[in-house]
């Protein structure tokens, strides 16, 4: 975690807020380090965490994250990570593999991918279910995070499709639980992607909170920034 940033935000793991939905971007830089640290920050909260991880893999997460002094992978063995590595679930549905999985009697969260249809049912309903409080359930609070928010649009959905997906995922998580949800949509005001930047528009005026990491436009060179 990131002490400066918490004190920025006044946030602390013995107090997390809640019904918060953040919004990370970034421009001519890489704001994954802000994914780690709200993964990190998180689960030492205690909370429950749903990761859809659409960008990396579970072991370049857990490499991070251990170096910050989070274990991914005790965290999912007692059950307070729930992990979509999207990377091999797109995988999954191109060779017809999501079958195993909708045959158990649920739909794979990218079966939109082979559909050739912008519905992200499967995904919200995994994300529903990764969630939803169960008896015996200890846990302080429920994190929806997604890195990041522009792949799916790679992958074939609409940006209407994945507006309609984070506007459910936020009537069940910070309405309705009460949770927190954190995602990352990159792209600035230089970007060429139309369908992008409609889609990055969009989430700022639906956050609560904004954080933008964007590299200096002087100085810059390929060996040494700012």
């Amino acid at each position: 975690m990131f002490a400066e940033l918490n004190e920025l935000l006044n946030a602390s793991p013995q107090r997390p807020e809640k019904g918060t939905f953040t919004l990370l971007r970034d421009t001519r830089t890489d704001g994954s380090f802000l994914v780690h640290h709200f993964l990190s920050f998180y689960l030492r909260a205690g909370c429950k965490v749903c990761f859809v991880a659409l960008l990396q893999s579970f072991s370049h997460y857990n490499i991070v994250a251990q170096k910050l002094g989070v274990s991914l992978t005790a965290a999912k063995e007692r059950g307070q990570l729930v992990f979509l590595e999207g990377l091999g679930s797109c995988l999954d549905v191109l060779f017809g593999e999501e079958q195993q999985q909708e045959q158990a009697g649920q739909p794979h969260p990218l079966r939109f991918i082979s559909d050739g249809a912008s519905d992200l049912r499967g995904l919200f309903e995994f994300v529903r279910t990764s969630l939803a409080p169960a008896t015996g359930d200890a846990w302080p609070g429920r994190v929806l995070l997604l890195d990041d928010l522009g792949v799916l649009l790679s992958l074939g959905a609409s940006p209407v499709a994945v507006l309609d997906f984070v506007h459910y995922c936020r009537v069940a998580v910070c309405s309705r639980l009460q949770g927190n949800i954190v995602a990352l949509a990159r792209g600035g005001d230089d970007s060429e992607d139309e369908e992008n930047e409609l889609l990055v528009t969009s989430l700022c005026h639906h956050s609560d909170l904004i954080l933008w990491a964007e590299g200096l436009a002087t100085g810059f060179c390929k060996d040494v920034h700012g």
